[in-house]
């Protein structure tokens, strides 16, 4: 009898840019594609109006997690933006706590939007977390 692994199970994401891996984090939305559709009426087709795809757009992805030295990696890949505007490919595989890959996502032509860092509040005890927002032109297996 196999065993079936819980796909709701608690899950991690790990981003490596080009090979590189700038750690793993605990939070990851924006994995999305929309496809834009022109509507095109013909003439003397009554029936029905032709829904055509043009353009694929792509949100930024977030990426969160609690504040780590890995946060370093995050930095220099940020600041070499400066230097010229490299899109790397990118991948978030989702990992399970025992490490097994549950799903992988190819990301063409990354490059950083935004990194936030942590609110440092004497007077607020939250974890000290930090945000990294990436844009890419699509997906790739």
């Amino acid at each position: 009898m196999t065993t079936k692994k819980d796909p709701g199970s608690t899950v991690f994401f790990r981003l490596t840019i080009d090979g590189q891996s700038l750690g793993s984090f605990n939070g990851c939305d924006g994995l999305a594609a929309q496809v834009d559709i022109e509507q095109r009426e013909e003439g003397g087709n009554n029936g029905h109006v032709w829904q055509l795809p043009s353009r694929v757009r792509h949100s930024n992805v977030r990426l969160t997690r609690p504040l780590t030295e890995e946060t370093t990696r995050v930095m220099a890949w940020i600041s070499s933006v400066a230097t010229g505007i490299k899109r790397p490919t990118a991948q978030i595989e989702a990992l399970r706590a025992d490490g097994s890959l549950v799903a992988r996502w190819g990301l063409l032509d990354v490059v950083p939007v935004s990194w936030t860092g942590p609110t440092l509040d004497p007077n607020s005890p939250a974890v000290a977390t930090e945000v990294l927002e990436i844009a890419h032109h699509g997906f790739t297996s």
